[in-house]
């Protein structure tokens, strides 16, 4: 089994149940187990400023399945709530991005791990630290070690919704 770890975003229409419906979309898949769940964050956006602001949390799943299999079912989930990719970094219905697949990193056109920005992004850092402090990139650095770095001033936390009663309750 791998750990891996997923940040998923959502930034149009009724965006906490599009978490949730992805969370127990995931949680349903037989390739993966959920493990984990940080809160929800509320964060605003990043390169197209001139959208919603995202809701955003980052989860924690084991697999027996590689990369590549694992971003088709993150892939399929999106596609199963109505994702469209029209705009890098404009709005969505759902993002679910693969941050960390154990301690491998890959570089393939479409597939790179760990994700190439996460560093770069305190409304994934933030949720991770929550989740999983010691999370570590393949060269052995803390995961969250850029957080120091980062205006985090843009990222509350969101109360409202939190999805880790459907780990808890084994809903998904």
């Amino acid at each position: 089994m791998v750990t891996a770890y997923l940040g998923l975003g959502s930034n149009l229409g009724e965006r906490e149940e599009f978490l949730r419906q992805a969370v127990r979309r995931l949680a349903g898949s037989p390739a993966l187990r959920l493990t984990g769940s940080s809160s929800v964050y509320e964060t605003e956006p990043v390169g197209c400023l001139d959208q919603p602001a995202f809701l955003n949390l980052v989860i924690r799943v084991e697999t027996e399945v590689g990369p590549r299999e694992l971003l088709t079912v993150c892939q399929e989930v999106e596609d199963t709530l109505g994702r469209v990719r029209a705009e890098r970094w404009g709005p969505r219905v759902i993002d679910i991005d693969i941050l960390l697949y154990g301690r491998q990193g890959i570089a393939e056109p479409d597939l790179v791990i760990p994700h190439p920005e996460m560093g770069m992004r305190a409304f994934v850092l933030i949720p991770l630290e929550e989740l999983e402090p010691e999370a570590k990139r393949p060269e052995g650095e803390l995961a969250v070690a850029d957080l120091s770095r980062l205006d985090a001033s843009g990222v509350r936390c969101y109360p409202q919704l939190d999805l880790r009663d459907l780990l808890e309750q084994g809903e998904g």
